[in-house]
């Protein structure tokens, strides 16, 4: 859907997955802010990198197996993760990821 000024909502949504500054523009500006499609997919990218850090913390502190198996299994999965998002905002899906969509979502409705 092309938006009335600025970016269409599909690349914008693209956009607010490449590092969180975008998705926190997003979050600000009143052009953004007010569209739904817009809204989820900044705080999905939110999800992902607060969850990204956070998993990282958690496996650092396991010696040995989240050092050489968890960590890049986690930075594996998170570059899919983030790829798949940015494939399916571009193609104007509201694709959500796994878990975290659901909480993405409860976020972009309120």
């Amino acid at each position: 859907m092309a938006a009335a000024s600025g970016l269409a909502d599909n690349v914008a949504g693209a956009l607010a997955y490449i590092t969180i500054l975008p998705a926190i523009l997003f979050l600000i500006l009143p052009d953004y802010n007010r569209r739904p499609f817009v809204r989820f997919h900044a705080f999905q990218c939110i999800c992902l990198i607060v969850t990204w850090i956070v998993l990282s913390f958690v496996f650092t502190a396991i010696p040995v197996l989240g050092w050489f198996v968890l960590l890049p299994l986690l930075v594996l999965t998170m570059a899919v993760m983030f790829v798949m998002s940015i494939v399916k905002a571009y193609s104007g899906e509201k694709w959500k990821v796994p878990v975290l969509g659901n909480y993405a979502e409860k976020f972009a409705n309120q």
